[in-house]
């Protein structure tokens, strides 16, 4: 759901003027994109304390959701990149080393058709799953019309199905086959599980399946979005995003949006569950959109992306929390978007997206920094 998070931002952008982003060391002058405002592209900020040897992995396009091999040699992420033929998010992967995606497209994993979303390796590293539109058609599925009472919706798209492909871009299989939306799958470091959204029961919940699609088993049942979800590293818990409207109100807005195939993304609060669902914790209860959470190497922190710190809408930043909900801790300072956080196997190193160093533009890249506690 990487294409819709980051509209709003733009959208934001477009009514209210950016912010000067800070100095560090390694700084050039550019135009910003969508205030003519002259301003410093960075690669890193001095408060980031606990990155370090920050490296670019993409230039252009729109380059987010990048996770790691079991080996912590490849990745995987979707992109939307027009100087690759690329009009919507399609899959690839590529090698933690590779420095040269600027020039050379990568491999891509998906058909190329329809949209795409939400890919991440399978146990021995030989294949993807991916949720992936090309049953209900080649091209792209278009985007909601600009709403008139001004709210901003993501589209839940019916058509979406979770696919398993070999590193060739070949189907070997697909998962599910259930009217309606089935996406936003990852795996368990175990290799046992995959955790999924879907809307089979009328909402969008969380279900767990076997790596072959089979016993598939609701987790969540409380009204609201629950997506995004990760296994914790020993595979016990699950961390995940959630809108769960409270006010006669709130419900019957999320109750109408849905029945029109849309949600609205701007308040969400991190939760944690075990894997059957039991346990379940609100973690922040910070306002805003708090989202795509990962677990810390240790388990008992959860790193995630957040607008809770400004009335505007922008900046996203990163933030680290205890999994009590306590010492919340800002990891990364960049004035317009940092996201979709995932520390390596090894817990070495952090993948994430970011706008910072993108001459201007709106162009959103991968970064690759090594971790320090």
């Amino acid at each position: 759901m990487k294409y819709s998070i980051l509209s709003l931002l733009l959208f934001s952008m477009a009514i209210v003027s950016c912010q000067r982003v800070k100095k560090e060391e390694k700084t050039n002058t550019q135009s910003d994109a969508y205030t003519g405002e002259t301003k410093e592209s960075v690669i890193s900020y001095p408060e980031e304390n606990h990155l370090k040897n920050i490296r670019q992995l993409t230039w252009g396009g729109d380059n987010a959701e990048a996770y790691w091999s079991f080996d912590d040699s490849m990745l995987v992420f979707q992109a939307t990149n027009e100087e690759w033929g690329i009009e919507c998010d399609q899959i690839y992967y590529t090698k933690r080393t590779t420095n040269n995606m600027g020039k050379v497209p990568p491999k891509m994993i998906s058909t190329g058709k329809g949209r795409t979303t939400c890919a991440y390796f399978m146990p021995g590293d030989t294949s993807i799953l991916y949720a992936s539109t090309h049953l209900g058609g080649d091209d792209c599925p278009s985007v909601p019309d600009k709403r008139e009472d001004g709210k901003y919706v993501w589209p839940i798209y019916e058509s979406f199905d979770i696919f398993l492909a070999d590193l060739d871009g070949n189907i070997i299989q697909q998962l599910t086959d259930y009217p309606g939306y089935d996406a936003e799958a990852t795996v368990s470091p175990r290799g046992d599980k995959i955790v999924f959204t879907s809307m089979r029961s009328g909402d969008l919940e969380l279900y767990t399946m076997n790596l072959d699609g089979s016993e598939v088993k609701q987790i969540t049942f409380d009204l609201g979005y629950d997506g995004g979800a990760f296994f914790s590293h020993d595979g016990t818990r699950l961390v995940f995003r959630s809108s769960r409207p409270k006010t006669e109100s709130e419900i019957k807005e999320y109750k109408d949006l849905l029945a029109q195939g849309l949600v609205t993304p701007t308040q969400m609060e991190i939760y944690t569950c075990n894997v059957d669902g039991s346990n379940l914790k609100k973690i922040t209860d910070l306002g805003g959109a708090n989202w795509c959470p990962y677990f810390h190497p240790s388990d008992q922190k959860i790193v995630f992306s957040s607008n809770h710190a400004t009335e505007r809408g922008f900046p996203f930043n990163l933030f680290m929390i205890n999994i009590d909900g306590t010492d919340l801790e800002q990891i990364t300072h960049d004035g317009v978007f940092d996201a979709f956080p995932m520390f390596s196997r090894d817990g070495k190193r952090l993948v994430f997206s970011s706008n910072r160093n993108n001459k201007g533009t709106d162009d959103t890249n991968l970064f690759i920094a090594e971790w320090t506690d």
